[in-house]
């Protein structure tokens, strides 16, 4: 009985021995899978809504991260954010970055760039913050100049020629006088944009008949409040404006108003045409910029770029639908869409 006892005892210390030596193993383990990711970089992307151009740039920035080394998962840790268009938030989101104590911030339009310079002023934090889709970032107040912009900011602009589309309007609807535009009045961007089209509007002999909006659903009727006043809607690079784009050409097109974008999501949304930048190299720029930083250099000391690339892009669906005759030379360099239209 003795023996039977001393046998007990005998395999419970061994037992106790063998799980108390695979005790600190499984510690170890676990912690070395914690130590591997704390190892990653942590990014915070913080984007005002998801529509087509935000995507395209943030894939780029993505993208552009990767081929310079930087994979998710691997080397870095992106922690992605969507504002759902709600200006608040991008706030509420920049301070969790801060908070969280990433090492670089990249923002998503105007909102979310003023949001996340805002957020790293007030907490003293000189986190990097790298922009994209950003129309003017020294009026945005995150910059003193393009060229060095003086603050923990850089990036791109996705600033295009007014000009440019004005002209594109003048040569495919030669007749207009009267122009719409349907704006965001939340949006610093947006308001940039307005201005900058009442000053071109002269050279073009065009009128600007203006609708400002500060939720989705107002839009309708902002539409039919200036549709029977105009000849063209002319849509700006206003997040709020193409998240709804396909609403808002199906209401033009009900009165034969014929939409022109700024972007080719506007176009593959229903517009007409539009002389537009791509995004997805627009973000990809953003990209190398952010790994410059990541390796060290200042970003008050990295140029904030603009795309000089312009495509002309054209919707096959709405010129038919509008019976608009596009002239051959402006059809012939373009590139061609479907879709979007009823």
């Amino acid at each position: 009985m003795v023996e039977k006892r001393i046998s007990i005892l005998v395999c419970s210390a061994l037992v106790s021995g063998i799980l108390g030596g695979c005790s600190p193993s499984s510690k170890t383990t676990l912690a070395g899978q914690k130590e591997n990711q704390s190892d990653l970089i942590k990014i915070g992307v913080t984007q005002l809504v998801e529509h087509q151009a935000l995507d395209l740039a943030r894939e780029g920035f993505i993208t552009a991260l990767k081929d310079k080394g930087y994979e998710e998962g691997k080397k870095i840790k992106i922690d992605f954010e969507n504002a759902q268009g709600d200006i608040p938030t991008t706030q509420t989101i920049a301070e969790k970055f801060v908070n969280d104590n990433v090492k670089l911030i990249a923002a998503i339009t105007t909102p979310s760039a003023q949001a996340a310079f805002n957020a790293t002023k007030r907490a003293n934090k000189n986190i990097p913050i790298v922009i994209t889709a950003v129309t003017d970032p020294i009026q945005a107040g995150i910059a003193k100049s393009l060229d060095k912009s003086g603050t923990n900011v850089t990036g791109t602009s996705n600033a295009i020629s007014i000009e440019g589309q004005f002209q594109l309007i003048k040569r495919i609807i030669p007749n207009a006088k009267n122009i719409g535009i349907v704006y965001n009045t939340s949006e610093n961007n947006s308001e940039i944009q307005v201005k900058q089209a009442i000053e071109a509007a002269t050279n073009f002999k065009f009128n600007i008949v203006t609708s400002g909006i500060t939720n989705t659903n107002e839009i309708p009727q902002a539409l039919n409040s200036i549709l029977g006043k105009i000849d063209v809607l002319y849509v700006p690079t206003d997040n709020m404006i193409a998240s709804s784009i396909a609403t808002i050409t199906k209401q033009c097109y009900i009165k034969n108003i014929p939409v022109f974008g700024s972007e080719s999501g506007h176009v593959k949304g229903g517009a007409v045409a539009t002389e537009g930048i791509d995004y997805f190299k627009l973000g990809y720029e953003t990209g190398s910029k952010a790994v410059e930083v990541l390796e060290g250099k200042n970003p008050g000391e990295i140029p904030i770029t603009k795309t000089k690339e312009v495509t002309t892009f054209i919707n096959k669906d709405a010129v038919k639908k509008l019976s608009i005759k596009v002239p051959e030379d402006i059809s012939s360099k373009a590139e061609k869409i479907t879709g979007g239209v009823d």
